[in-house]
C-alpha cells in the first residue's frame, strides 16, 4: 500500500551520521513507492519561535493557523509521520520543538470538546521515530528519557488508535563504533521498507 509520508527532520549539519540515517530513510520509503514528503526543518528555515500574536490567538481556529498554514496542511495529508532528530541535552532540537509548538495547534492535532482535548490526527496511521543519543541508555532513563515519552505517550495519543509506533535509538552514539552505526542504519532502512 503506498502511503503519504511526511518526514521531519531536524539536523543542521549535512554531513552528521544523522543526516546519513535521514538520506537512507528517505531513499527507503521512495525505493518502496511511498508518497515522501521530506520537511528538513533547517534547511527549509523553520522559524520555531512561537510569538506573542500566535500564542494569544492559539486557541482561535479562525486564524492559529495563519502563520504555519503550510505546514499544517503537510501534516493534515500525511498518513504517517516519520520523527528524525538527535537528542541533545535530554531533548529534542530547539527547531522540532519549536514546530511541535507552531503546527500541533488546536483544531490541528486535537479539537476541544467540553474542555477537553480530543486527538486529531486519526490519519496518521503510522508514527516512527529515528533518534541517537550522545548518552548512554541508563543515563537517559534516569533522566526520564523525555524524547521517548514524548513520542510513545503524546504523539500516539493524537494518532489513530492502535496504529503502530516505533520508536528506533540509537543511544551512545560518542561511544559508538562503524559496526554499531551501520547495524543501526540497516535498522532504520528496514522499517523504512516495512512502513
Amino acid at each position: 500500500m503506498i502511503v503519504r509520508v511526511l518526514v521531519l527532520f531536524a539536523h543542521p549539519v549535512e554531513t552528521s551520521f544523522h543526516a546519513a540515517l535521514h538520506r537512507a530513510m528517505v531513499d527507503a520509503l521512495r525505493r518502496a513507492g511511498h508518497e515522501v514528503d521530506d520537511c528538513d526543518l533547517y534547511a527549509e528555515g523553520f522559524d520555531p519561535i512561537l510569538t506573542r500574536e500566535e500564542r494569544l490567538h492559539y486557541h482561535d481556529l479562525s486564524v492559529n493557523r495563519r502563520p504555519v498554514e503550510a505546514h499544517v496542511d503537510r501534516l493534515l495529508r500525511a498518513e504517517a509521520l516519520v520523527i528524525m532528530a538527535p537528542v541533545w541535552n535530554f531533548g529534542f532540537p530547539a527547531i522540532l520543538k519549536g514546530w511541535f509548538d507552531r503546527v500541533m495547534l488546536p483544531g490541528v492535532s486535537f479539537v476541544m470538546r467540553d474542555g477537553r482535548a480530543t486527538p486529531n490526527l486519526q490519519h496518521i496511521r503510522s508514527l516512527t521515530a529515528v533518534v541517537s543519543y550522545g548518552g548512554t541508555r541508563w543515563a537517559s532513563l534516569l533522566m526520564g528519557d523525555p524524547p521517548r515519552k514524548l513520542v510513545r505517550r503524546w504523539l500516539r495519543g493524537l494518532i489513530r488508535p492502535w496504529a503502530p509506533v516505533r520508536y528506533l535509538a540509537l543511544y551512545g552514539m560518542n561511544r559508538a563504533t562503524d559496526a554499531d552505526r551501520d547495524a543501526f542504519l540497516a535498522k532504520v532502512v528496514g522499517a523504512a521498507e516495512r512502513l
